[in-house]
């Protein structure tokens, strides 16, 4: 187990790679070493090459949020705007793998990731759709399988964002933003939110989730609400938040917050050797070198 953030960050001095977006996020470091992110508050996808400048990949994205990869290493996207997951196609196209469940129109997915056994799970929180706009009772987590089947996984979370597999995948960890809009009205006051935390779910090898518990607590009254989640292979959880970056034990323990110029939405693993860190943070692009291992989302090519 790790003391403190001196045994897990190589450099605490965050280096800006680039700047002058209105929101960073959804980052994903490609193999061919480049960092895919979104602006999301624009529908643009931007490919970085550190060192250089940010080049636009994708525009009229549908507000695209969270990116992974599926089996195949073609990119899943959430599409918020568009309410749907969608797949990057080798020719530039866009398919549709997601948009409804049991014939409901999904919420506004979030954040998404893959399984070995080539599902995708995604987060579905509506408290950004104006509740007349909702057709789905609930805000939670869906599945779909290999062959397209789209189940609900998890409904006992209030606003679900990122989410995090254990590095054997025994375990999905899920984070929860905020109850509602009195939990900004807090943060505005100087008061701690208490709706803010992660959970754990044991995965059965059929991808079904049980055993739901609390894994940590990110109760804080500062700027920001935990969103992406990333696992090193020693199964630290890293989930952006308020303040920073908190890093966690896999018994759920506190390590320390890691601190930026700007509060993080996001965060991957990155580089040829998978120990940098890339932050999407606000108008900007981070990151930092890390002294243990990451788990990069690429298995296909």
């Amino acid at each position: 187990m790790a003391d403190s953030l001196d045994q897990i960050v190589e450099s605490y001095e965050a280096e800006r790679l680039a700047t002058g977006f209105s929101f960073t996020e959804g980052p994903l470091w490609h193999p061919d070493g480049y960092l895919l992110f979104v602006n999301n508050r624009v529908n643009v996808i931007y490919r970085l090459v550190p060192g250089g400048e940010p080049e636009v990949v994708r525009e009229n994205s549908g507000g695209a949020n969270g990116l992974t990869f599926d089996l195949q290493g073609r990119i899943i996207m959430c599409d918020g705007d568009d309410r749907q997951i969608t797949r990057w196609e080798p020719d530039g196209s866009i398919t549709v793998i997601a948009d409804r469940w049991e014939g409901k129109r999904l919420h506004r997915p979030n954040d998404v990731v893959c399984r070995s056994d080539g599902s995708i799970y995604f987060t579905n929180p509506g408290l950004r759709l104006p509740p007349e706009e909702r057709e789905i009772d609930f805000h939670g987590i869906h599945r779909i399988a290999p062959d397209g089947t789209v189940s609900a996984v998890i409904t006992d979370l209030e606003s679900p964002n990122g989410l995090a597999f254990s590095p054997d995948e025994s375990i999905l960890y899920a984070d929860n933003t905020r109850r509602g809009d009195e939990c900004a009205a807090e943060k505005e006051r100087g008061e701690v939110c208490t709706h803010q935390y992660i959970r754990a779910y044991d995965v059965a090898p059929d991808g079904s989730l049980s055993n739901s518990r609390m894994f940590a607590e990110m109760h804080s009254a500062e700027d920001g609400v935990p969103d992406g989640m990333k696992v090193d292979t020693d199964g630290r959880v890293y989930c952006t938040g308020a303040e920073g970056v908190w890093v966690f034990e896999p018994d759920g323990s506190l390590i320390g917050i890691i601190r930026l110029p700007e509060i993080p939405a996001n965060c991957a693993w990155g580089d040829a050797d998978c120990r940098t860190m890339y932050f999407t943070a606000r108008s900007s692009v981070y990151r930092m070198r890390m002294k243990t291992t990451g788990i990069n989302p690429w298995r296909g090519g």
